[in-house]
Parts: structure tokens; sequence; C-alpha cells
């Protein structure tokens, strides 16, 4: 028999796909489109592991059988360059990282290419080529020079907006600014200095400069998101973080809060992801009131959800890093509250949010008015308020709110009630509750509270109602090397934008990769990193953009990638459209994703693109974790018990590869030359084996439990590794990486090959009709395939190809009529075998240009049926029937029957109920 030889299939057609450009994706306004994406991948030195091409692999059995439906199909790939790995290798050897990241995306790109994925690598996009990041950089001056204006809900261009202030000032002026943002009139604009003007746009500018509290990680040299400090140290590296107030770049991205809320109900994501953008963006409905200090000229504003609680604030606190908590010390207090400033501040936002049950805080000595009965209340520094949420002051009122109740208790403050309703088990939020102890607001509900409590605060000239997010406008700067640059230089302190002509700003080399010794970002080490202007020379602007700047609008790219002219050809961002099968991680909910919605809306309003959502559909793929292995070495010893008798010894536990265990069985000559220490290593054996342990962990490189996928293709192919990937469960689950089963697909794709193979190793495959059960058997594998593929569930597609392959074979079905779809079937799944044999049966084309078998429900529908016939209640007999027969006639064959005439003993039935296609009741 001609064996299934799947290393020179493979080569064969992955080379086929390559030179016939196979999968290239032209604009054709005939065909329906379909634009199916996955997150591109970071090019790691440590290249793929098994579990990166889990979602790679379904997004491509969606492209391939989208193509066989008659779609145009585009499915591209790239690699998202630039980042902090690449540099910190940088760092340590010297070499430019665009040389470490060339070597990993050839890496990647063989991997790739290896499993037979049916990607348009003449797409192929690199977020750190100049030719790329010309665009990104292009999209940051587009943001630089436009407003979000609130009255036509979208950014218009900077140019209007000075027109406006030229004619009428800004007090009409409805756009999203700064906090504190002066009113001027027309004739104080234009008599502002060139300077005092940049300085107010900036207050304007959808990407602005401006001093930020931010997370410092100096071992790193750079600031660090939100997301990527964890319990005070850097998730990457694991080094301290400090908060500190910085000069930075920063995008307006709540100005687009509202209506990223809202694009959350028109696009078909997961709920828990939506969710959690909710969450992110916090939208709050309040009001800000106003609070004056006593014996001072200085306010505390504060944002309240619960203007209505106002009559039971007992105390303010503010956020550590407030300047004003430190301008409110008073002698008295000053060495106990500085010194919990100092330590409180630096703790990450993300620790004192979640961390609830510590409770700790400093009275300033300071007190504020509380404007709507005059009294006299303390302020507070406490690390539960932040900083960059509303005002960084909270009014609390310990009676409604839990922390503000455990720190009042904890720091015996006064707890006062003023919503009607029991406080034996503490605070108590009250939210339909009637309002009591609270002047002219007493005996009312809380929404009618709000209104009346708002109206007094804008009368009063002390407030205002206001809309607030907890989501913080987007810090766009990190003082590395291996970003993009920013395309900014400075005059007089000011930022301007380098002249488009001039893109792209290319990285310049410089002589360390480190920050300066004065800690100025490493582009500081450059020479002449100056722009020339008529005007002169003047400085470039030092710090590069963040990592997820080239993520957050690669997918326009990738529909027109060489053009030099524009970021894409707008006829072809509008064919495209937006990504329709979007596959990907959900730990991006609240970064990638997040920015990539907002830089849609952003070039929607500037009308470059025709949608303002990216990603119609998206699927978060879990993960692959890792199965890893253990031995049990006997203490002080160089000898390894097998599991089983593991008991009986003093031993302790220590991962080892498990490229060298089988089915948890140790490959013992592998194990010795492992690593030079277990050269003479002694084994107690149990049955002659030596068995190791298992758990299912992470996968990583300590742990020794990395499965590459060029190892599983060496042993078993690529089409293998494919469906077993797909086989192991749902996609959207955990599951362990197990090769246990993994022999059980090779034999599958072993028995479909034999299918179209006689005993004696030839092709064939005849024209002879098919009988009915070969029939019915490919008819539900197509119907279940269909269907699977409407829901993702890819594991079950493949138990079905399994199921239908062993139905064929029982049946000795060689068919062309069945074999034929039966490829077409498949070939999204394992595409090498399937071109293989679209290639035995004689067709001149790849099986990508085919069409997908329709399927007929004819060919499920039973002609003949079982019917249990049950005589006073209990089954006597089976009848196989036509499925045509009348109730009589149905009846009249029961009452024949030998079986049934014995039950009956010679009487005639009381009673006798047919249900068609279902039972026979015979009553006696």
């Amino acid at each position: 028999m001609a064996e299934y030889n799947f290393k020179d299939i493979e080569k064969k057609w992955q080379a086929y796909w390559e030179n016939n450009q196979t999968f290239l994706a032209k604009v054709n306004p005939d065909k329906p489109k379909f634009y199916s994406l996955d997150m591109f991948p970071y090019p790691s030195g440590a290249g793929l592991h098994v579990g990166h091409p889990l979602g790679y692999i379904a997004s491509d059995i969606v492209s391939r059988f989208k193509k066989l439906k008659g779609y145009n199909v585009l499915h591209p790939m790239g690699y998202d360059s630039f980042g902090l790995p690449a540099e910190q290798y940088a760092i340590q050897t010297g070499q430019h990282p665009a040389i470490t990241t060339e070597q990993n995306i050839t890496r990647y790109t063989e991997q790739l290419k290896n499993i037979g994925f049916a990607f348009d690598w003449s797409k192929e996009v690199r977020t750190s080529n100049p030719d790329y990041y010309k665009w990104t950089q292009w999209i940051f001056m587009q943001l630089f020079n436009s407003y979000y204006d609130q009255d036509a809900d979208k950014a218009l261009s900077i140019d209007s907006l000075i027109s406006r202030f030229e004619k009428e000032g800004n007090a009409n002026v409805k756009a999203v600014c700064d906090d504190e943002t002066p009113k001027f009139t027309a004739e104080e604009w234009n008599a502002y200095s060139e300077k005092e003007k940049q300085e107010m746009l900036l207050k304007y500018r959808l990407t602005f400069l401006a001093e930020t509290t931010v997370n410092w990680c100096a071992a790193l040299g750079t600031v660090l998101s939100n997301d990527e400090v964890k319990d005070g140290f850097s998730e990457r590296g694991g080094h301290p973080v400090e908060r500190k107030k910085m000069m930075q770049w920063s995008m307006r991205i709540t100005a687009y809060a509202d209506r990223l809320l809202k694009g959350l109900e028109k696009i078909d994501w997961s709920e828990p992801i939506k969710e959690m953008q909710r969450n992110w963006i916090g939208k709050s409905i309040g009001a800000d009131v106003v609070f004056q200090v006593k014996d001072s000229d200085q306010t505390i504003k504060v944002f309240t959800t619960r203007v209505d609680t106002i009559y039971g604030v007992t105390y303010l606190a503010l956020a550590p890093e407030s300047d004003l908590a430190a301008a409110l010390i008073t002698e008295d207090q000053r060495e106990k509250a500085e010194a919990y400033i100092e330590v409180a501040k630096n703790r990450s936002e993300r620790e004192r949010m979640s961390d609830v049950k510590t409770i700790s805080g400093a009275f300033t000595g300071s007190y504020a008015i509380n404007p709507f009965n005059g009294e006299e209340i303390q302020v507070w520094v406490a690390d539960y308020v932040l900083a960059g949420y509303g005002t960084g002051a909270v009014m609390a009122v310990p009676a409604h709110d839990e922390r503000d109740y455990n720190f009042a208790k904890h720091f015996d403050l006064e707890i006062r009630q003023v919503i009607d309703g029991s406080m034996e088990d503490g605070s108590f939020p009250g939210k339909g509750g009637l309002i009591i102890n609270s002047g002219f607001i007493s005996n009312l509900y809380m929404r009618d509270a709000m209104a009346k409590a708002i109206e007094f605060l804008e009368e009063k000239g002390i407030g205002k109602g206001k809309i607030q997010y907890r989501m913080r406008d987007a810090i766009f700067t990190r003082q590395r090397y291996w970003g993009e640059p920013l395309p900014v230089y400075f005059k007089d302190g000011l930022p301007y934008l380098v002249e488009e002509k001039d893109l792209p700003l290319v990285l310049p080399e410089v002589d360390k990769y480190l920050p300066t010794e004065d800690g100025e970002p490493p582009l500081a080490r450059a020479k002449d990193w100056n722009y020339k202007t008529p005007e002169g020379e003047f400085p470039l602007e030092r710090s590069t953009m963040p990592g997820w700047a080239g993520s957050s609008w690669y997918f326009f790219r990738y529909t027109d990638p060489k053009n030099e002219t524009a970021f894409a050809d707008k006829a072809k961002t509008d064919y495209w459209g937006a990504v329709d099968l979007y596959i990907g991680g959900s730990e991006h909910a609240t970064g990638h994703l997040l920015y990539s919605r907002f830089w849609t809306k952003f070039l929607y309003d500037i009308g470059v693109v025709s949608i303002d959502e990216p990603f119609q559909k998206m699927i978060n793929q879990g993960m692959i974790q890792g199965r890893s292995n253990f031995v049990y070495r006997v203490k002080g010893t160089n000898q390894f018990v097998s599991k089983g008798l593991k008991d009986q010894y003093d031993t302790f536990e220590m991962h080892v590869d498990v490229n060298i265990v089988y089915n948890d069985q140790l490959n013992l000559d592998k194990f010795k030359a492992w690593r030079p220490d277990l050269a003479d290593a002694e084994f107690i054996l149990e049955d002659g084996k030596y068995i190791c342990g298992a758990e299912v962990e992470k996968m990583s490189k300590s742990k020794y439990n990395v499965v590459n996928p060029d190892d599983i293709i060496e042993r078993y192919g690529a089409d293998t590794l494919r469906l077993y990937e797909m086989f192991l469960g749902p996609l959207e689950q955990f599951k362990p990486w197990n090769t246990n089963g993994i022999d059980g697909v090779f034999k599958f794709l072993r028995k479909l090959w034999n299918l179209y193979h006689s005993n004696s190793g030839e092709f064939q495959v005849p024209d002879a009709e098919p009988s009915k059960e070969e029939y019915k058997a490919l008819h539900k594998a197509i119907k279940k395939m269909e269907e699977d593929m409407a829901s993702f569930s890819f594991n079950t597609s493949v138990s079905s190809f399994m199921i239908c392959v062993n139905e064929l074979t029982a049946l000795k079905s060689n068919k062309r009529k069945i074999l034929e779809p039966l490829a077409l079937l498949v070939s999204p799944y394992a595409p090498h075998i399937t071109e293989e044999l679209w290639s035995l049966l004689g067709h001149e084309s790849s099986i990508t240009e085919a069409t997908f078998p329709a399927f007929d429900e004819s060919y499920l529908k039973e002609s003949a049926f079982e019917y249990p016939v049950m005589i006073n209640g209990k089954m006597r007999a089976k009848l196989n029937l036509d499925l045509s027969l009348s109730k009589e006639e149905i009846e009249k064959a029961a009452l024949a029957d030998e079986t049934v005439q014995k039950w009956l003993e010679g009487k005639a039935p009381k009673k006798m109920i047919v249900v068609p296609g279902k039972i026979v009741n015979v009553v006696l």
C-alpha cells in the first residue's frame, strides 16, 4: 500500500501555495468578502511553542472554509516587532534590536509556514519597519492636530478651533479639554503671544504633553502602564516601581469614553470582555462639589455619585499623590502625615484598589467646610483615594459606603446616618431609601434628592452636575529606544510637529541602549537628534511611542501594506471593512482592544476610514497549558525512583524535560544525556519502566514543559498537529497539552489516506454509484461541519470526521462521489493531505479553488423504523417496518408477528395504540 508520506506531501504543497500565491487576496466587488485575523505575535527569541498556534489554526480553518463557500478571503499575518524584550537583549549584548528582531521574525515565519497556514504573506507588516511606522507617526500627527467637539460628538481639526477662538473666544465652545481650562474672549485670544496660544491649544489637542503621575521603573528605565505593574513591581522582570510625576505625552481617549461604551452594543464579542471594558471605562453620573478649606483660600473639589448623602459627610480624604494633601498638612501633623504619604504614594494603583483589608491614613490637621450645612470636617490622606480618578479627593459618608465605614471605624471618626434603614450590619448604600437628617433634601428619595442638591450647587456656584469616567487618558510615551520616534520637536519649550514630508522620522543610532547618566531616554545619546527648520535647529522628542501604538491600526494597513502615499487606500479599507473574525487572548481586553477601538473611531471621524468599530466578531481562545513531568530523586544520591515506588524512599520531586518522556515513560538514555550531572544516574524501575509524575501547569522554559511544534511536525506532520490542537477541546477553554492522544489523530489521517488506496497500494477511486449508507455517512459529516463552523465548535468537527471515516472504512467505500466531497470537507483542518488526494483525484487546480459540498437532507431521512412493541406496558418485540405505512397497516403487521402472537396467547387485544415512527402499544 502507498504509504502516507506526510513529510514529502507537506513540503510539496507548502511550496505550491507559495509559488502560486494561492492565498493572495485582491479586491473583488463580485464576491462577498471575509476578513479573518489573528492578533499578530511579538517575535520573541524562543520561537513558537504548541500553545501559540491554537488561535491561528482556528482562524485558518474558518478562512479556508469561507473560501470554499465562495468568499473573497483576506487572511494576513505580520509582527508586532517593537518591544521591551528585544531592547533588554540589546542592553545585555550591545546588539542592535533590529538584528535580533529580524532573526526572530525569520524563525517565526519558518515555523508558521511549516504549519501550513493560508496566510497572504504579501500583506505582511512589521511595526518596527520605517515604511510602517511612518504611518503610525502620521496618525499621531492627526491626533495632535485635532480636538473633540462635544456638540458635533466627533474629532474636528484644531484649525477650526483656532478660528472659533479668534472670533468668539472659548466661552461657548463645548469641547473636551483639561480641567480648570480658563475662559477667554476673542480679544484676549488674539492678544496672546504665540507661546500662550500653543500652551492653550495643548489643553484641547487629542494628543498632548502634560505633567502626569506615572509608574516609573528605574531598572527598566521607563514608564509602565497600570496593567504592567503588579504589587509595586514590574510584571516583566519583577523590578521595583515607584509613582512619580513626569512630563508625558498622553492621548485623550476619555473624549471617546461614551462612544466606546455605546459601540459595545453593536459588536459580537463575548459578554465578559465587554463587561471588562465597561468596568474599565467606568461611567459615573454625579456632581462636582467644592469644599472651602477653613482659614484658607484653598478649596477641595470632590466628584461624587451620591450628592444626596452630603449631609452624612464626616471627613474628606485626599490621594497621597495630591499636591493639595502636602499643602494642607499643619505643623503638628507634619511628621506623621509626610511619612505616610511617602510610603502610600509608591503603592501601585492596582494594589491600592484591590487591597480592601489594609486600612491606613493620616490626618492633615486641616478642616474643610461642608457647603450645605457649614459644618467643619477633618481632611485626611488615604491611599484608597486615587489621584487619577475624579478629582483625587472624596467626600466620605461612612454610614453609606463600606470603605468609608471601615476607615471611620479604624480611626474613630463620626458615622452619621442620612438614609432611612438599619445599620446593624454596618454601612449600607440605601439607593432606594428615604433621605433623612439632611436639611432641605430630607424626606426625598435618591433621584429627587440628587436633582435638588445639584440645583443648589449650581445656583450657589459651588459645584455642578457631571458625568465622570474611571478610565484615564492613555500615557503615550516610553523612555526607551526600541519604539516609534515621536514626530515632535521643541521650540521655546513647546512641542511642534515635524513636516509630513520628513516622515518617517527614523530611529537614530546610539552607542548604548540605556538611559543617560542623568536619566534622559536613550535617544538623548544620539548625535544630532535635532530637527532643522528655516528658523534654526531644535531638539527632537527623546521618548518613543508605547508598545500599543503600532498594534492600534495594523488591521487597516494589511489591506494596502505597500502604499507609500497613504496609510491605506480608502477604496481598499472600504471593501475589506471591519475584521469579520478576530481571534486573540482576553488579556488584551483593556489594552490593545480598547486602544484599537479608540483609534478606529478617530480615523472614522477624520474621514480616512468608513467604519468606527475594527472587529465585528471576536473569539478569545483559551490557553494550552503545559503538562509537566517529574522524576523522583532519592535524597543525597543520584538514584531516581519510579513514581509508583517513590513512597518507599525519601525523595524530592524534580521537573524533567517533557521531550524525553513519552506517555509518562522516561527515556533513560536521553535523561542521562540531558545534563552532565545525570550521566551516571541510576534508576529504580517498576515493571522494567521508569514512570514519571505529571501535573498541568503554565507552559514555561523553567518547568521544562515547553513543546516545540517543530518536534511534533517532524514526528507526525503539520496536519496531525492542526487536527490535534482542535481535538483537545473547545477553543475558548483552557486545556493541557498531552501527546498521549496524538497517535489516534495520526492514525485517523492514515485511515483517511487508505480510503483512497487499494490494499496493493494503488490509488483506486472508481466512478461507481455509492450506496445509501455511504451517502448517509458523508452527509451526516457535512451537516455536522456546517453546524460546527457556525458555532466555532472545531473539536466536535474532528470527532465527526473520525466517525465518518470509520463508517466509510467499514462500508469499504472508495467511490468518487463520496471521497471527493470528503477531501473537501476535511481540507480546512488538514490541508496538505487533502491537497494531495485532490490532485490524485485528477484535479489540476488547488483544492482551495473548489466549492464546499452541499448538504442533502434526503440522505439522512430513514425509510424504515424499528418499532418497540409494548404488551401491557412491557416491551415484548421489535418490528422493522417501512415508515410509509399507515396506522392500520402497522397494527396489522404487529398482530401478524410470531413473537407478538406468542405473547397474545390467542387473546384479542382490548386496545391498540400506534404512534407512527415511535411505538406500538397493545393492551390485553
